[in-house]
């Protein structure tokens, strides 16, 4: 559950300078010339030229505006964007316009993971990959795994605490063009206190040292000042969003997934600082002290929150606080993840808090807490994603409500509903589709047919897509 750590964060010597960070976007630009990947089927026109139109026929429209299906309608694409959402009898088709047939399909916005680790995969928990792994694997696993992602019908990410600003030169490359892949938002290397959740913990004094120079890979705090700085300087390297770590961890070696370990002082000088410079912070929160002095803070949304109390619930409800909480990977982790090196203190902390964790999401789905999707992807296999949508709806929501989390509420928690999460005129044309219904069967998202990401196509399972 993020259960994301040190341990399992690719993390190097930070840089002395930031231009040294090129060779991960090195390492990425190799990786897109080596692999094949997804081509897409169609190519977005040319700065100042009239894009071509395309016509989607949506015989079942989910377009994430309420939780109703609206029937035969027409998408009009013009370009990256939507121009017009009408039923069938209002769009004329021209003879010869590009037409994707969806008329017998479910349609929907493209999904947002609101709590991704990119370069991470979930087959390999050996800590000693912490010294023993280049920077250029992370490069490598981020390209795979963004693929994967997009493959699976998530057209947005949010990708929280990458080594040591992975996932910046990620959403880069892929906002260029370069490499296929979701859209990103980007934090740096998630802010710890020494010891912590996002430290580099059970090795030698002389390594950790050696892997944390004077800048303390602008990942660990101890005082307001310091996180004040260590904010300042993710921001000024091009961070989205700042991840802060609350609680201790499951998948951290030597802490407490209940023990709260920022102090709400050191909370509340992240919140300011990030919210003065336009972004929002996530807070990795097991505990149920560190839960409520995070919300307290001013966070933007809470990581898990596995051990929430009824006043925590309540304290989100009435500042409007997201939950995200990754309710599916406690299956993989208990089931899967020792075969790959996982140790026995971290799955006994899951056997502490995943059952918790879900009972507590429960409740907070019947007190109207708000709800984004987010599965902490890395922790179990990339592309995988969408098998979260089943257990929100077996713990208390409904269908329409599991893809809204998914779509429209993920997009208002990533501050992207401007531009993504419904299928409305001036939005991102991502769109996606099933060849059954979601709000009958919500587990017929873990096998999406049709990706469009921005216009193009990059995925048609589905057989859509008319030249």
């Amino acid at each position: 559950m993020s259960r994301m750590s040190s341990l399992f964060a690719l993390r190097l010597p930070a840089p002395k300078h930031p231009r040294s960070m090129r060779t991960l976007s090195v390492a990425l630009a190799l990786l897109a010339c080596l692999c094949s990947l997804s081509v897409p089927t169609t190519a977005q026109s040319a700065p100042g030229i009239v894009p071509e139109k395309i016509y989607i026929k949506a015989g079942h429209l989910f377009d994430s505006t309420s939780d109703s299906l609206r029937e035969n309608m027409v998408l009009v694409i013009a370009g990256e964007r939507i121009a017009q959402v009408a039923p069938a009898a209002d769009v004329n088709i021209p003879p010869g316009a590009r037409v994707v047939d969806l008329s017998k399909d479910w349609v929907l916005p493209g999904l947002i993971d609101c709590h991704t680790h990119l370069e991470v995969r979930a087959d390999q928990y050996d800590p000693i990959n912490e010294v023993r792994a280049t920077p250029f694997m992370g490069g490598f696993n981020g390209v795979v795994n963004a693929n994967k992602t997009l493959m699976a019908g998530f057209t947005g990410v949010r990708d929280v605490g990458s080594q040591p600003f992975f996932a910046v030169d990620l959403r880069n490359a892929i906002n260029s063009g370069y490499i296929p892949g979701p859209r990103m938002v980007a934090s740096g290397p998630p802010i710890s206190i020494t010891g912590g959740h996002g430290d580099m913990n059970g090795f030698a004094p002389a390594v950790s040292n050696m892997m944390y120079p004077a800048e303390k890979d602008f990942a660990i705090v101890d005082s307001p000042d310091e996180m004040r700085h260590v904010v300042r300087a993710q921001i000024k390297y091009g961070v989205d969003v700042i991840k802060i770590l609350a609680t201790g961890g499951v998948l951290s070696a030597g802490d407490s997934p209940g023990a709260e370990q920022l102090t709400y002082d050191e909370m509340k000088v992240a919140v300011d600082t990030a919210h003065r410079a336009g972004r929002k912070v996530a807070a990795h929160a097991h505990g149920t002290q560190g839960i409520k002095d995070a919300v307290r803070a001013g966070v933007d949304s809470i990581e898990h929150g596995s051990l929430i109390d009824a006043e925590g619930i309540q304290m989100m409800k009435q500042r409007g606080t997201y939950l995200v909480a990754d309710i599916y990977n406690d299956d993989y982790i208990l089931g899967n993840a020792a075969k790959f090196g996982l140790g026995q203190e971290m799955i006994d902390k899951e056997k502490m808090v995943g059952k918790l964790q879900r009972e507590n999401f429960a409740k907070a789905v019947a007190a109207g807490v708000k709800i984004a999707f987010g599965t902490d992807a890395g922790v179990y296999p990339h592309g995988d994603n969408a098998r979260q949508f089943y257990y929100m709806v077996k713990f208390g929501m409904t269908p329409a409500g599991a893809i809204r989390a998914a779509t429209s509420s993920a997009a208002d928690l990533i501050d992207r509903s401007r531009d993504q999460g419904t299928l409305e005129a001036g939005k991102y044309a991502d769109v996606i589709a099933l060849n059954a219904n979601p709000l009958e069967n919500v587990r017929v998202l873990e096998h999406v047919g049709f990706v469009m990401k921005g216009g193009v196509v990059y995925k048609d399972e589905l057989g859509a897509t008319q030249k």
